[in-house]
Order: C-alpha cells, then structure tokens, then sequence
C-alpha cells in the first residue's frame, strides 16, 4: 500500500511516499481503507520532533491521525463494526497512520460518517470538531446564555468551533483577519474582530469563556476579559500549561486557565454527525492535495493561512 513516511524528524521534507504492507488487524481492531485523511497543525508538530517525549526515535515512522473510508475488516473481538461500514475518525495516541491507503483503528476511535458529506470533507472533521467540542462543551461547560471569544476563527478548530458555540445557543465572537470575517460571519459569528486593527484587551466585552486556538494570548493578559467565573481555554500545550491546567481542576473557584487535549470517541463522533446532517456543522476544506504532494500540504499548514481544513486524497475522493 502508498504510505507516507519519515526516517528522521525535521521539515517537510522528510516526509516520502513509501509502499509498505498492509498492517496485520488484531482481534479488537478494524482494517479501513482510507479514501481521505485531514491534515493538522499536530501532524506538523509531531514530525518536527516538537513531541519526541512521547513519539520517541523509533524510525520510520507513519503521519496522520485524521481519516474517513471503508471498513474491509473487523477482527474476531469486534461486532460493533462491519465490513462496509463507511466510517470516519481520528486515531488516538502519537502514532500516525492516516496518510496511507489502509490503516488499523480501534472502534471507539470511529463511527459512522455523516450521510451528507464526501470522504474529503468527513476527514477534515474528527480532530478539528472534536477539539472544539470538548474544549466548549466539556471543559468550558458552554450555555446559550454564555458569550465566547475564538481567537483564529477562521482556521480549522475555529471554523468548527464557532458552529458548534452556536449549535449551545452562545453569543460568539471571532478573531480573524480581515479577509475571513466574511466567512467567520457567515458560519455564525455575532460578531467578527480583525487582530490586525483592533485588540481584543482594549474592548469593553467581557466573556465566559476565550477559547485560544492560535495561541497568541495568555491567561494573564486574556483575565482581564474575562467575566469572574470565566475560563480561557488553549489548544497549545506545554509544561507549565499542564502544571496550570491540573491547578485549576484541584480549584477550579474564579477565574481558569486550562488545556484541550483532544481524545477521539465514538460518542462525540455521533454527536457530531447529527450536528452536520441537521445543518448546524458544515467543515471547511481550503485546499485538498493528492497523497502524493504531502509535503506540499504540511508546507501550507505551516504557513497559518489556512481557512479551515487541509485534507489529502488517498482514493480520488
């Protein structure tokens, strides 16, 4: 099977298109032929080494995590999916395997995909959404009656979470750059603030909850924004952040900083699915690059001018 691959950690160069065998399926997992797979900030981070705590230095290693295809085989242990089922996903862990035409996933890291989308567009959900649910539903604990900033709109988390901030009945506003704010208004912002032009810390807004998908801000500078029980949330990790995340789950009294590390799970993969078949989630997939032009796709995400998603095609969907 095309595969791409990296023998050593560094730019996106590394990465090669390799034929490697088809994985061997253990008896509680499922063989997917993968049709498209989303590409991500992390896949980026992760190849530059930026994780070797937990990816260590055990080469070749495989990229990607996001993935939608067709279910070929499901081991002895699984009666939850079948063969033929078209799924989506996100493999869980550090070790990618999506940019390839078969991978081996567990079942709680799929579900079905959504009836109204093509492979393309299902792939570049699972992280992206699934970051942005759990960062304002679980940790931020979102209620129609909540105002949210997002800051980086119009990327690939944020394009999601401002639809999903809107599915809760919240009042959003988005920080983009002039040339998004059409589309950042279009997927439901209220309202819309262009960091070239205006800062968010000199408005007069107060929210419940900032959900920092850049990573340009800090909880000290974003408090003043925020109302007394408010919550910054950040997708960026890092040593202390870790440190100030657990700190504010031990006492989560006043104002808190915490941290979004995204787990796929089958439950909030359905819960998605129903937003998108209702209308209330559409993805947005800025380019989508043939497996083949991999490192032209991490080159692009590199650049932090996607709108939205960037996917490659591992089928021709």
């Amino acid at each position: 099977m095309k595969a791409i691959v990296y023998n050593q950690y560094g730019t996106p160069g590394v990465l090669e298109e390799q034929e490697l065998e088809i994985p061997a399926l253990p008896p509680d997992r499922v063989l997917v032929q993968v049709h498209a797979a989303g590409v991500n900030p992390k896949d980026c981070l992760v190849r530059k080494g930026k994780f070797r705590l937990f990816t260590k230095k055990d080469f070749p290693k495989q990229a990607g995590y996001d993935f939608s295809g067709r279910v070929v085989e499901a081991g002895l242990r699984v009666d939850s999916v079948k063969p033929g089922d078209i799924v989506y996903g996100m493999l869980n862990g550090w070790k990618g395997a999506s940019y390839a035409e078969y991978l081996v996933a567990r079942p709680g890291e799929l579900s079905p995909m959504p009836d109204n989308l093509t492979f393309s567009q299902a792939a570049a959900v699972p992280l992206a959404a699934q970051t942005a649910l759990q960062a304002l539903r679980d940790i931020g604990k979102i209620q129609g009656s909540h105002h949210v900033c997002i800051n980086g709109a119009s990327g690939g988390v944020g394009t999601c979470a401002v639809q999903v901030a809107k599915a809760f009945g919240a009042r959003v506003t988005g920080i983009c750059s002039s040339a998004n704010t059409e589309l950042v208004t279009r997927l439901g912002a209220d309202h819309t603030l262009d960091y070239h032009s205006r800062n968010i810390l000199e408005q007069d807004r107060k929210f419940d909850i900032f959900f920092d998908v850049f990573g340009n801000f800090t909880f000290k500078a974003v408090k003043q924004v925020l109302k007394p029980k408010g919550i910054y949330i950040s997708t960026i990790p890092s040593p202390a952040r870790f440190l100030k995340d657990l700190w504010h789950r031990i006492y989560p009294s006043g104002k808190k900083e915490r941290l979004v590390v995204v787990k796929s799970r089958k439950q909030d993969l359905l819960f998605l699915k129903d937003l998108i078949e209702k209308g209330k989630l559409t993805p947005v997939v800025d380019k989508t690059f043939p497996i083949a032009r991999a490192r032209e796709a991490h080159t692009y995400v590199e650049t932090k001018r996607a709108r939205g998603k960037i996917v490659l095609s591992i089928m021709g969907s």
